[in-house]
């Protein structure tokens, strides 16, 4: 009896709130903990999806000081060559890749000098990749079709590069920043569309629809003034091949066969989706992994003109010879020069765009040219300008881990140092290079990113640039082939160069000398990495989330859980009616606050796993539930804050009551911030 006396003493109203608050300091400590691993797991899982492709290389020693870099000389480029270099490298990685198949094609001065067929086309037939019949999908290397269609209208004189593009269409995009959009935006990727996800990609034929249909169904946000920021635009490229069809009168699949395809010979190519039914027998499959057989069902791409072409390696080929022999047999020389001259750099020194290739200079060798991603294929073409020569190389699987993204560039990079090596001095380091890395370390995001929804999902894959004692830095985006962080070293004011490598990056700042972004020739020039400070910053984010999370759970336990104490020992709080439903509103909208909070990680962790989650409208119905959680948290969240104010100061309480109340009523504020900074309440299904 004198135990269930003291317990009884224990539910009275002072002594079991100041319980709570007790408790939820207590438990703050392991909940954070295994919340911030959580938290940190999923941050790197959203990086992987969202953040820049990069290829790693073996990291080495790091050097204090100058030193000549040392190469082999030059294997002979002969077909024989390339066969063994090539049978030994692409054999041995797809297999350690878990891919399915690959195509190459090596062309020089003007013909065919190597193309052949690895692995499998299909997996459950076994048939073989060959060359000149297997049709692979190049995913955005379509773009370079699509631009080359634009400069065939710019020669007629029936396009201008610097008009609105608003004179071209029978539709408006809306005025922004007080400059229109212009093709030549298009081409460069400069247009400050926000990325477009929604309806990329459809499940089934009848789920296309006409290209002006999407284009005003589908428009993003205009984020950054025109000609400003790199910032890759499936949207734009999608609107440059509309209006290719409105000026020429044809279809632009038609269009591209008419005046590209035809005039090359490229018999096995084509943008028509679904295939013709007389190219389906030599289409090969796409697939996750080889290990797997998980087939990637043919991938219709309704932004069409940015990424459904599907062809051979054999004809990729006749396309690179076209280029490289000075557009022979679609565009006239003096068009190619053009396209080939840089237009946009953010940084003079390293890569930039030029219009519809992008730089790839390496080894001291001008090269141009454009990669592409599908579900189930990856793909990279290379032109190197000044040896006359062009690469191109498709993966039908994605492999594990990502490895076709890496391999295709390992790939690449391994023919230029076999076959067009160059020896570059090594820079010496700087003489205290850690005033520079105290001012680049710190989180950066994409210029590539969505702002009016899923805003979060772009925060979450924040890239972390951090200093070692020593004055160098690393990127956790930027990896070797073990998984390492690269380490780069101070060689000029912001400027760094990997250890070990070729590749420089340099970081860029504002008048006041404040960091502001930064770019690297180590990845592809189709984005920036921008600095992200205040309550967005990574860091932030997660302590402040991760603490609030700490508290609402705490409080919605403890609730909870003393309510069930209350009830079996029939010792109800003593309290006002006024505080009772403030109390009760309060503990809600706790309730609602982590529903927000894990329903979008679970979303964010899900759409991680599997992008195509984001497309043909499938996440409609889960965002809009979550949108109006959202809303419902916001509107509690006022309460919670009222009622944290009104416990303060008229109690009921002590000081220890009322502190663990201002922690619910600051959480709250958190959560009001976030839910609206971050968009999770929007209603936004446009992705």
């Amino acid at each position: 009896m004198k135990t269930r006396a003291v317990r009884a003493r224990f539910l009275t109203t002072t002594a079991a709130e100041k319980g709570e608050a007790m408790f939820k300091i207590a438990l703050a400590a392991l909940a954070a903990l295994v919340l911030a691993l959580s938290a940190s797991a999923l941050a790197q899982t959203a990086l992987r999806q969202t953040g820049p492709v990069v290829t790693p290389v073996p990291v080495t020693t790091p050097q204090q000081a100058a030193a000549p870099a040392v190469t082999l000389g030059p294997h002979a480029l002969t077909a024989d060559d390339l066969r063994a270099f090539l049978d030994g490298f692409v054999l041995y990685s797809i297999q350690r890749g878990d891919i399915a198949g690959a195509t190459i094609a090596v062309v020089k001065d003007g013909s065919l000098l190597f193309a052949n067929g690895y692995g499998f086309s299909d997996l459950k037939t076994r048939a073989p990749v060959v060359a000149d019949r297997t049709m692979f999908r190049p995913g955005s290397t379509s773009k370079l079709f699509t631009w080359t269609a634009v400069m065939q209208l710019v020669e007629q004189g029936k396009l201008d590069l610097d008009r609105d593009v608003n004179q071209y269409l029978d539709f408006k995009v809306p005025d922004a920043f007080g400059k229109p959009i212009t093709l030549r935006n298009c081409m460069t990727h400069t247009s400050g569309f926000e990325e477009a996800v929604s309806d990329l990609i459809v499940g089934k034929p009848e789920d296309l629809y006409p290209l002006h249909d999407y284009l005003v169904k589908r428009m993003p946000r205009r984020i950054f003034p025109p000609g400003q920021v790199i910032a890759y635009s499936n949207y734009c490229t999608t609107l440059a091949g509309y209006i290719v069809q409105r000026i020429s009168g044809e279809p632009f699949a038609d269009y591209i066969a008419n005046h590209i395809f035809k005039p090359l010979g490229m018999a096995h190519s084509t943008f028509g989706q679904p295939l013709p039914k007389s190219l389906e027998p030599d289409m090969a499959t796409g697939y996750k992994t080889a290990s797997g057989a998980h087939v990637v069902p043919f991938e219709l791409v309704e932004a069409a003109p940015a990424g459904s072409l599907s062809a051979t390696s054999a004809d990729m080929a006749r396309f690179m010879i076209a280029y490289l022999s000075g557009g022979d047999g679609i565009l006239k020389p003096e068009t190619v020069k053009l396209m080939w001259t840089r237009q946009h750099s953010i940084v003079p020194e390293l890569n930039g765009f030029n219009l519809g290739f992008y730089d790839e200079n390496r080894n001291g060798h001008r090269i141009v040219g454009h990669a592409g991603d599908l579900n189930g294929f990856h793909s990279d073409l290379h032109l190197i300008v000044d040896s006359n020569a062009g690469f191109f190389v498709s993966f039908n699987s994605t492999g594990k881990e990502g490895a076709a993204g890496q391999l295709r560039t390992a790939l690449f990079r391994a023919f230029l140092d076999r076959y067009f090596p160059k020896v570059v001095a090594d820079e010496a380091a700087v003489a205290n290079p850690k005033a520079d890395a105290a001012r680049v370390v710190g989180s950066y995001r994409s210029s590539r990113r969505k702002e009016s929804a899923l805003r979060v999902l772009w925060l979450l894959g924040q890239t972390q640039v951090a200093a070692k004692p020593d004055g160098t830095i690393q990127i956790d985006a930027f990896k070797d082939f073990s998984g390492a962080p690269k380490t780069w070293r101070n060689i000029g004011p912001l400027t760094y160069r990997e250890i070990g490598g070729p590749a420089h990056m340099k970081f860029l700042a504002d008048a006041q000398g404040n960091v502001q972004s930064f770019f690297t020739d180590d990845s592809l020039p189709v984005l920036e990495l921008q600095r992200v400070t205040g309550l967005e910053e990574s860091r932030m984010l997660k302590l402040l989330g991760l603490l609030c999370i700490v508290i609402l759970l705490s409080t919605v336990t403890i609730w909870i859980g003393g309510a069930i104490l209350r009830w079996h020992y029939g010792k109800p709080l003593q309290m006002t009616r006024e505080t009772f439903w403030l109390r009760l509103g309060s503990r809600i909208g706790a309730v609602l606050f982590l529903a927000v909070a894990f329903g979008w990680l679970g979303f964010v962790t899900l759409v991680s796993a599997d992008n195509t989650l984001l497309f043909g409208g499938k996440a409609n119905v889960p965002m809009d539930i979550l949108y109006t959680v959202g809303v419902l948290a916001i509107l509690s969240g006022i309460l919670m804050v009222v009622h944290a104010g009104l416990r303060v100061v008229r109690g009921p309480g002590r000081w220890l009551v009322r502190a663990g109340e201002v922690l619910v009523g600051l959480a709250a504020m958190y959560g009001i911030w976030a839910v609206l900074d971050l968009g999770l309440a929007n209603f936004n299904t446009n992705l």
